[in-house]
């Protein structure tokens, strides 16, 4: 009678089990439960990506344009940063814009140092070795290049450096919170509005 009734009790049991094996509903939000993050994921880094390359090309073409309008004697500077900021800022809300310009008497001196004697090879103006002034500010420099926009005929170095926040951080990823920077430069040589200022050529000595 006991095994009659484990029998039965077993049979009703391998019935249920073979019931559940066999039901599929709800199999579908199990799936998506599985794959949900990583899609919920992969849209966010696509966000990311999709607004970094929009507040690049932003950024390039608003440079390109405030550098070949500052180019002319009567070139506001102040206005073409603003004019950068605000398109930036359309991309990325609240981000922070540093501009920089730097100029140059002719495109061979852009990021080179003033002549010196280099007497013992180390590559920095030292022990009392002798340099020209070429941008009479009085003392050697490794960037002969002068801060500001220069003057007639001179040629300027242009950058622009862009820090923002991106509205999609990627969840659970470490440091994807953290500010993306994006930075662009044109170089352009000021309109002949005028002579242009001659090179320094007095002497100094490094110590």
């Amino acid at each position: 009678m006991i095994a009659e009734s484990l029998r039965v009790r077993w049979q009703r049991a391998r019935a249920v089990l073979r019931q559940c094996r066999a039901d599929r509903r709800g199999v579908t939000i199990v799936e998506f439960a599985m794959a949900a993050p990583v899609l919920i994921i992969l849209l966010l880094g696509i966000f990311d990506l999709a607004q970094m390359a929009y507040v690049s090309a932003a950024l390039h073409g608003a440079v390109q344009r405030a550098a070949r309008d500052s180019a002319i004697e009567s070139a506001d500077t102040a206005t073409q940063d603003k004019f950068i900021e605000t398109l930036v800022r359309r991309a990325a809300p609240a981000a922070t814009v540093t501009t920089k310009r730097k100029s140059y008497y002719d495109f061979a001196n852009i990021e080179q140092p003033e002549a010196w004697n280099d007497a013992n090879n180390n590559g920095v103006c030292d022990n009392s070795e002798s340099y020209t002034d070429e941008n009479k500010n009085g003392h050697w420099d490794a960037d002969v290049g002068k801060s500001g926009n220069g003057g007639a005929n001179d040629v300027v170095v242009y950058t622009v450096d862009v820090t923002y926040k991106p509205l999609f951080p990627i969840p659970w990823v470490d440091g994807s919170g953290n500010n993306r920077t994006l930075s662009a430069s044109a170089v352009r040589k000021n309109q002949p509005f005028a002579l242009q200022g001659s090179k320094g050529s007095a002497a100094g000595t490094c110590s």
